[in-house]
């Protein structure tokens, strides 16, 4: 009789973890698949780059900028070693000094803040809109006579109204520096995000919808004194002729991620389809629930064209259905842990902003990338209705 019970138990054991290991699982994003999608590609960039000894600031990279520069619709561009050290050069090119207060939007990463602290700025947190970008409304009530720029972040792939912000610039004569490090290819008025301001940076970090293997980034401008300053910046202060005229970083994209970068822009547009793609399945499967708020639609403003590298939503009980979504297999994530610059204490930003906070109270990202399937994307919208009762 024992060995009959152990006998059952065990196939009992064998039936669950082979259910187990069936069990659906869609992560947030599979860093490994985008080496292992396109491998040998990859692997002849990297052969090519390092056979010729062309590590730092050669062909590729150039390449890589002029390519860049085309596709944007702008005069300059420069790779940097990540979009953070963009950031904080801009800043610095601009001439932002001790005692200057820079406009910014808190629902960001912290990196669009600590760009202006290292700067020797002070940040000044302002509230986002409806569609969870920088609310101009918001801007023109925090100007004071120590403001000398405004900071639009281009988020989660969507481009900010930049007529209206460009008009308050202008009405008080304030720089405007861009954070598109979530907006390669975003547009607004058919014009890209990164070209509006005096001077803007990108991301390519891995997860990005144009990413590289590793951290990377670009500063982009259409003002040549601009872009000589830049040049200098980015490698220790020298000028063409390798004389140091001033102070700099050493923050040079390499040029073996140049070379992979300049693969992937090549396939850009079709990346930028396939998550248009996927946002709109996900406005055809969630747009009547109302316990949802989603972000606009693919082609539901004729002023904007987004990119989503992001598909951030609001929910009720939101921690409940990402508990239920994680039962299903799905994985989602809290964007910078659920909480907006001036939310972190330590960095003592004390500002009360009641709409971005409750935003972020509710929201949360779902998985969007091009390693998911239609399917995939149905799978996990039925999940969310199953847990509304829908």
């Amino acid at each position: 009789m024992n060995i009959l019970n152990s006998s059952l138990k065990l196939k009992t054991e064998n039936v669950r973890t082979l259910v187990i290991k069936k069990r659906r699982v869609i992560p947030f994003f599979n860093y490994s698949e985008v080496f292992s999608s396109t491998e040998g590609e990859f692997v002849e960039i990297f052969q090519d780059v390092l056979r010729r000894g062309a590590f730092i600031q050669q062909n590729d990279l150039l390449e890589f900028e002029q390519n860049l520069a085309k596709f944007l619709g702008v005069k300059f561009a420069f790779g940097v070693a990540n979009c953070t050290d963009g950031m904080i050069i801009a800043m610095k090119v601009i001439g932002i000094k001790p005692g200057d207060e820079v406009i910014f939007p808190s629902h960001t990463f912290v990196a669009s803040a600590a760009s202006i602290h290292f700067a020797g700025g002070t940040p000044v947190p302002v509230e986002c809109g409806p569609d969870h970008l920088m609310d101009p409304a918001a801007i023109e009530k925090a100007i004071t006579s120590k403001t000398k720029a405004i900071l639009p972040v281009q988020l989660n792939g969507r481009t900010c109204n930049m007529d209206e912000i460009q008009k308050i610039a202008d009405k008080h004569g304030l720089r405007i520096i861009e954070d598109s490090a979530q907006a390669l290819g975003s547009k607004f008025k058919n014009r890209s995000a990164g070209s509006f301001g005096d001077i803007a940076a990108f991301s390519f970090y891995p997860a990005k919808t144009l990413g590289c293997f590793g951290d990377g980034g670009a500063i982009v401008t259409n003002d040549e004194k601009i872009a000589k300053e830049i040049l200098k910046f980015r490698d220790h202060g020298r000028d063409e002729f390798g004389e140091v005229t001033g102070w700099g970083l050493n923050s040079r994209l390499d040029n073996l991620q140049a070379a992979i970068l300049n693969f992937n822009l090549s396939n850009y547009e079709k990346t930028i389809t396939r998550r248009r793609e996927i946002a709109k399945l996900y406005d055809n499967y969630l747009n009547n629930l109302s316990e949802l708020h989603l972000p606009p639609a693919p082609d539901s403003h004729p002023d904007h064209f987004d990119i989503y590298q992001n598909y951030e939503v609001e929910a009720d009980r939101r921690e409940e259905l990402r508990e239920h979504l994680d039962q299903a297999g799905v994985k989602s994530i809290l964007q910078w842990g659920g909480k907006a610059v001036h939310q972190f204490e330590n960095l003592n930003l004390d500002h009360q902003l009641p709409i971005t906070e409750k935003m972020m109270a509710r929201s949360f990202l779902l998985p969007i990338n091009t390693m998911i399937s239609d399917d995939d994307v149905k799978y996990i919208c039925d999940k969310i209705r199953e847990f509304y009762g829908k």
